[in-house]
């Protein structure tokens, strides 16, 4: 039994979001795994990082949920192109695994057009994929790139790539 009225055609969750810093620089923040734990919407706690991440393969180990309803799982790269893709595959079993696409555009030398695309693969999730379930993922993940952009945006990298505070502090 599908949960989705008929007709309708199953689309992934995409956002799009200009960030006022170059490609390189956004994907500096995706390529830190410590770093989505400060970002995106759900994310309670990074609780390790893979040696290597983001080449294909590894992991991010995390713990999602909302308010005191939490899972630990991992987060794996599917494809890893610097600096203008990085696809991920986001488990929070059982409730489902989900494919996100991110993809960077520069726009002129300093800005960064951000994609995210996101659509269930299994579990639960994937059978109860729904235009309002879509709705959701989409708002979730407008509000992710926002703070994804003022992270971006208050970082400065440092000379490995890895971005830290502007403030100097080191972590």
């Amino acid at each position: 039994m599908r949960a989705f009225q008929a007709g309708y055609a199953l689309r992934m969750a995409t956002n799009c979001l200009t960030i006022h810093v170059p490609p390189d620089v956004v994907f500096a923040v995706l390529a830190d795994g410590r770093s989505y734990e400060h970002w995106l919407v759900g994310c309670k706690r990074i609780r390790g990082v893979d040696e290597g991440w983001p080449k294909t393969g590894t992991r991010i180990h995390h713990r999602v949920g909302a308010g005191p309803f939490t899972l630990d799982d991992t987060t794996k790269v599917v494809e890893s192109e610097r600096p203008a893709r990085l696809v991920l595959e986001a488990r929070a079993r059982p409730i489902g695994v989900a494919r996100v696409d991110f993809t960077l555009e520069a726009e002129g030398e300093q800005h960064c057009l951000i994609t995210m695309q996101e659509h269930p693969v299994r579990g639960p999730a994937k059978s109860l994929h729904n235009p309002l379930f879509e709705a959701m993922i989409s708002a979730r993940n407008q509000k992710s790139l926002k703070q994804l952009r003022d992270y971006a945006e208050s970082s400065a990298v440092s000379a490995a790539g890895r971005p830290q505070p502007a403030t100097g502090d080191p972590g």
